[in-house]
């Protein structure tokens, strides 16, 4: 009696394991993910002329000194 019944126990528990459990997602590109959630942070710098923070890219390069518009470069 005991042996059926952990027979029909076993047999319960492969169909489950195999055919209803459903298995976790799998993530296709946890790169695309991330960029998504944070974006890269650029440089910030002080205006040498007019104290603005700007993006490093953005910048102009003049003397040593990043200024933000052509203008400060010329009151600089």
């Amino acid at each position: 009696m005991i042996l059926k019944l952990l027979l029909v126990i076993s047999v319960i528990a492969i169909v489950y394991f195999l055919f209803i459990k459903k298995k976790p997602a799998k993530v296709k590109n946890k790169k695309n993910n991330s960029k998504k959630e944070n974006p890269p942070a650029n440089e910030m710098v002080e205006c040498a002329s007019c104290g603005v923070y700007c993006e490093l890219e953005d910048t102009i390069l003049s003397g040593n000194k990043y200024y933000c518009s052509q203008e400060c470069v010329n009151k600089g």
